[in-house]
């Protein structure tokens, strides 16, 4: 079966403009994967250092298997999303003990993976074993929506049903896995989300949202709810001996299995008074001084929820039970608003 002309322009464009990158010189499924998981919700130039570096401390998946969690979370700090990381260590485990440490290149058990969604399944089985499997992801949903001039949201049912007919109907079944490529390197550096470059893009005489001029409304996207305000009070201690109390984050929600200071959340932003008196009547450590780090909250932005943190310094007077050095904190796999803030205070 003969490609489509919009596959073929893709794929043509394709050659001349894509960037060498580590995983696109290599057919295996572990490398792929890897790099897959590590690029959602992240751009190429911020996970291109991590990938290096998982690829350098677990060469195999049975290395990450084997791999203390702590590890694989120190490694990941400050890419964010750590369900990802505690999902990438797991699906690992599962290669070795469902798949005889061979990690799988078909879509139905790369599926089974902890983790793997129907976008990675389709990029690792048609990129690893040319399975005519159609990849969605941010860019390949703009690139359809703006050259077809489709206005359902992306982020409906009906919207991703039909994106996902589309993608499959355009698909090189011959050449699957370098389509897949195509598509989605061409929503990243041509059609981009903002300030495309229509007036050089060689799919600008059939590009319905150019003709329309629609190009900057598309694609379609349903508002997500307000976030949600939450107020972070850390409680940083120093003893004598410069050293601090951590904690670990147990059960579900944000930044679960990473460490963080003694954390006490209120309802809004409180002042020096109001954490005295609660000081007073939670915290067993006799301090001599308490000081503000922070003058302001500090805002932490996720994806459903704005954090104002403020970081309180109290000064113990005897050592702290279950110390931890001050200059061993890195070892410990902490949120990057905690790490920004351990940079910044000096001691």
């Amino acid at each position: 079966m003969r490609p489509t002309p919009f596959s073929t322009q893709i794929q043509s464009w394709y050659d001349k403009n894509k960037r060498d990158l580590p995983w696109r010189n290599t057919n295996d499924p572990y490398k792929i994967w890897l790099s897959e998981i590590i690029l959602q919700q992240t751009r190429v130039v911020q996970g291109l250092p991590y990938y290096q570096k998982f690829i350098d401390s677990f060469p195999t998946v049975s290395d990450l298997a084997n791999a203390q969690e702590q590890e694989v979370l120190v490694l990941w700090q400050g890419l964010g999303y750590y369900s990802r990381a505690r999902n990438l260590h797991a699906a690992a485990k599962m290669v070795l003990s469902e798949f005889d440490g061979v990690f799988p290149t078909d879509y139905q058990n790369l599926k089974k993976l902890k983790g793997v969604g129907d976008y990675t399944a389709s990029a690792v089985s048609s990129f690893c074993a040319q399975e005519p499997q159609a990849v969605l992801d941010g860019n390949v949903f703009r690139v359809l929506a703006r050259y077809f001039n489709i206005d359902l949201a992306i982020n409906s049912t009906p919207g991703q049903k039909y994106f996902k007919q589309l993608a499959l109907d355009l698909l090189d079944k011959d050449q699957p896995g370098k389509h897949n490529q195509a598509i989605m390197e061409f929503g990243a550096l041509q059609c981009t989300p903002k300030s495309p470059d229509c007036n050089n893009c060689p799919l600008n005489t059939s590009c319905l949202a150019i003709k329309h001029g629609k190009t900057d409304q598309l694609p379609v996207k349903h508002k997500a709810k307000p976030a949600r305000m939450r107020f972070f009070n850390y409680l940083v201690k120093l003893d004598p001996d410069n050293n601090t109390q951590i904690q670990k984050r147990e059960g579900p929600g944000i930044w679960q299995n990473l460490y963080e200071f003694p954390l006490w959340e209120s309802d809004a932003a409180i002042d020096t008074h109001e954490v005295e008196t609660y000081l007073n009547t939670h915290v067993t450590d006799k301090f001599v001084n308490l000081s503000r780090f922070n003058d302001k909250p500090k805002i932490h932005k996720l994806s459903h929820q704005h954090l104002y943190a403020t970081f309180w310094i109290l000064e113990i007077e005897k050592p702290i039970t279950d110390p931890i050095a001050w200059q061993d904190l890195d070892k410990y796999p902490m949120p990057v608003l905690l790490t920004d803030f351990i940079k910044a205070f000096k001691i």
